[in-house]
């Protein structure tokens, strides 16, 4: 059964923990900047926003005006520009909250993060609740994102529930800083990443619960520009999970189930593919995958050379 918090001390002014979020991004600038002016609109201002991308060609000038603003460039990969981010705020913040660059919170949504972790010392992430999700359709525009959204905070619930979970996913999920110490996202999770999220936060479960919010919330655009080639993400679909079973960072069942549920679900729509996915370039990638586990391979930079 969840756990019922009670939401008698939730809106509290101005929270004294340093919050800073962090937006990775690659190849969307215009999306970029317009969830920025969406932050503009947040309760309880980040006291920090990092945009972590590749180069400067992959970003666009904004002038914050509730928040701070920097940029930081490196290496391509959801992973590594992660950890770059991470590098420049562990040491200066109290709470880490990653947006994807097609996620928009709701305007509550850093208010509520900050509170769940002053009122509860026992959380070591908090992760909030998907309202509508573009990544399983033809995805949904900025327009018809926020559209969704306000419909979602005009009958969002009012008692908070919280569900624990193995890890936290990456289009939204906030951490405890003191916690994170020298653990980094993993590199060898090269690309789009592919479960590095659930890696992650998972480790984190020794210092403290990893859950998820009912009241806390947002939309997933799930748009489709700057994603990774279908054999590729097939690829990953299969590797990955392996791979952090021989890390023992997360269960077998749980990586297995998600493996048995991707290949179910590419094999049978490959048949009639969704015009917006590569399920038959995902189903080859599956098989190549499973090749080379035969073979007792378990390289997730593989789809490097793919």
């Amino acid at each position: 059964m969840p756990e019922r918090i009670c939401a008698r001390n939730w809106h509290a002014s101005r929270s004294t923990m340093k919050l800073v979020v962090i937006i990775p991004t690659a190849e969307r600038k215009t999306q970029v900047n317009r969830l920025l002016r969406h932050i503009e609109l947040q309760q309880r201002a980040p006291d920090e926003v990092i945009v972590s991308a590749p180069d400067a060609t992959h970003v666009e000038p904004y002038q914050a005006k509730n928040f701070a603003l920097s940029y930081v460039f490196g290496k391509k990969g959801l992973s590594a520009q992660r950890n770059q981010a991470l590098e420049r705020v562990l040491d200066a913040s109290d709470i880490i909250t990653f947006f994807d660059d097609d996620f928009l919170p709701a305007d509550n949504y850093l208010r509520l993060v900050s509170a769940a972790f002053e009122q509860h010392p026992q959380l070591a992430v908090v992760m909030g609740h998907v309202v509508e999700d573009g990544a399983k359709t033809t995805g949904l525009s900025f327009e018809q994102g926020l559209a969704a959204l306000r419909s979602a905070e005009a009958s969002c619930p009012t008692e908070p529930r919280v569900h624990d979970h193995v890890g936290a996913h990456g289009c939204n999920m906030s951490m405890r800083s003191r916690l994170i110490g020298g653990l980094r996202f993993d590199e060898r999770l090269v690309l789009y990443g592919w479960q590095e999220d659930i890696d992650f936060t998972s480790q984190l479960r020794r210092y403290g619960r990893v859950v998820g919010f009912n009241t806390i919330f947002g939309v997933h655009l799930g748009l489709k520009a700057g994603r990774v080639s279908g054999v590729r993400f097939g690829y990953s679909q299969i590797v990955n999970p392996i791979y952090l079973i021989t890390k023992g960072t997360v269960p077998a069942t749980f990586a297995l189930n998600l493996m048995a549920r991707n290949i179910a679900a590419n094999l049978v729509r490959s048949f009639r593919p969704e015009p917006w996915i590569d399920r038959r370039g995902r189903l080859r990638g599956n098989l190549l995958a499973a090749c080379h586990l035969m073979m007792g391979r378990i390289e997730p930079e593989y789809i490097l050379k793919l």
